[in-house]
């Protein structure tokens, strides 16, 4: 029997999906019987419908209370999310309402005194509404931390606290993401009551791509020039991370002096900024977005060809998390990585932990091919 059936009749008939995926047959029967969840599961799993479908069936639209909350920590990813709910109550008296900063707050403060049933936001304009009591939060039965490995980071963990402390009485916590570190399953379990532990692994998942991990050795110094490279590459349509707003603002302004086919997207932008460079690259406009973790957290975007790490990851999660965003929905991808000389002993150690293989790649003659400067005859192309 598939889980779907133990919903509601309006959703099991909304339901147009083959299959489902582990993580919504794992996480649906556990949140409906009201339990506390860690949810660790890859990008592109399908936990936004995971906690979104048994939400639905538990709340009731018809009273006029905020009874679910959902916190994601960037302004994409909770619209994302209100888009998947609306998608989802359109015809029923259930209503969402997106709290998110760079939006005006009193207008979300009068669409709040309509009593939305599931509000869905990003930390800072959260605590901002319930600190001026605007957001009931005692009224919320169930808190859904997406992407928790940020929201419970030092950064925002005292926030995220007040958001679970202040709700309901015996409040149903879930917390999902892609990556969930030991500390992190010991900050929410202090948060939660016998909370229950999912894991889903890659292997896990219907339709994985095959995915490729290339490096190309290139100076630091090169390395936007690089990028300006790759954007000429038709077939290209890649996500590139760098590790901090400096870099991507320098990348920025030196690729747009060049009328590279790249756009941007970082936690200084304005709503309107990030919504215009997301289109550009969703229409293929621009084929790389430059992007910080931070800022591309929760970015679902269909068709990446490419991951490219400007910058190496420090981490195995890192790299895990910004990788699994290629090779989705059963397409192929490549994980590509810019290596600097000063950075070669850190990325082999990562490759080796992390058991992959990674090919080496040179550019020659307007194009990435195997091999490197002995083995591939190379002339300074584009």
């Amino acid at each position: 029997m598939s889980v779907i059936n133990l919903l509601n009749e309006t959703l099991q008939n909304k339901w147009n999906y083959e299959k489902t995926m582990k993580v919504q047959d794992e996480m649906i029967p556990a949140m409906l019987e009201g339990k506390d969840i860690v949810a660790e599961s890859p990008t592109g799993s399908g936990k936004t419908l995971a906690y979104v479908l048994p939400i639905l069936n538990k709340v009731d639209g018809s009273k006029k209370q905020t009874q679910a909350l959902i916190v994601a920590p960037s302004q994409e990813l909770a619209m994302q999310i209100v888009e998947v709910i609306r998608e989802w109550t359109a015809g029923t008296d259930i209503t969402v309402q997106q709290l998110i900063g760079g939006a005006n707050s009193a207008r979300q403060i009068e669409k709040l005194k309509k009593k939305p049933t599931i509000v869905v936001g990003t930390p800072g304009r959260l605590n901002e509404l319930a600190r001026a009591n605007k957001l009931k939060l005692k009224e919320v039965q169930i808190v859904v931390l997406d992407e928790c490995d940020q929201l419970l980071s030092r950064e925002y963990r005292v926030t995220v606290k007040s958001f679970i402390e202040g709700a309901a009485f015996g409040r149903q916590v879930v917390v999902v993401s892609a990556t969930i570190t030991e500390e992190i399953k010991l900050v929410a379990s202090r948060l939660m009551f016998e909370p229950i532990l999912i894991e889903i692994k890659p292997e896990d998942m219907v339709q994985v791509g095959k995915v490729e991990h290339s490096f190309i050795k290139v100076d630091e110094r090169d390395k936007t020039d690089m990028l300006r490279r790759l954007a000429n590459i038709e077939e290209l349509h890649g996500l590139a991370f760098v590790n901090n707003i400096d870099q991507v603002l320098m990348k920025e302004t030196k690729l747009k002096y060049r009328d590279a086919k790249v756009v941007t997207l970082h936690s200084d932008m304005k709503k309107e900024e990030r919504k215009k460079a997301l289109d550009a690259f969703r229409k293929g406009e621009a084929r790389i977005l430059i992007a910080t973790d931070i800022a591309a957290r929760g970015l679902d975007i269909e068709g990446l060809t490419h991951v490219i790490h400007v910058d190496v990851p420090r981490t195995i999660e890192q790299y895990t998390h910004r990788s699994g965003r290629t090779g989705r929905a059963g397409a192929d991808g490549e994980v590509m990585t810019l290596l600097s000389y000063k950075d070669e002993k850190d990325y082999k150690k990562l490759i080796r932990e992390m058991k992959v293989k990674a090919v080496q790649k040179v550019w020659n003659k307007g194009s990435i091919v195997e091999g490197n400067s002995k083995t591939v005859t190379q002339k300074r192309g584009n």
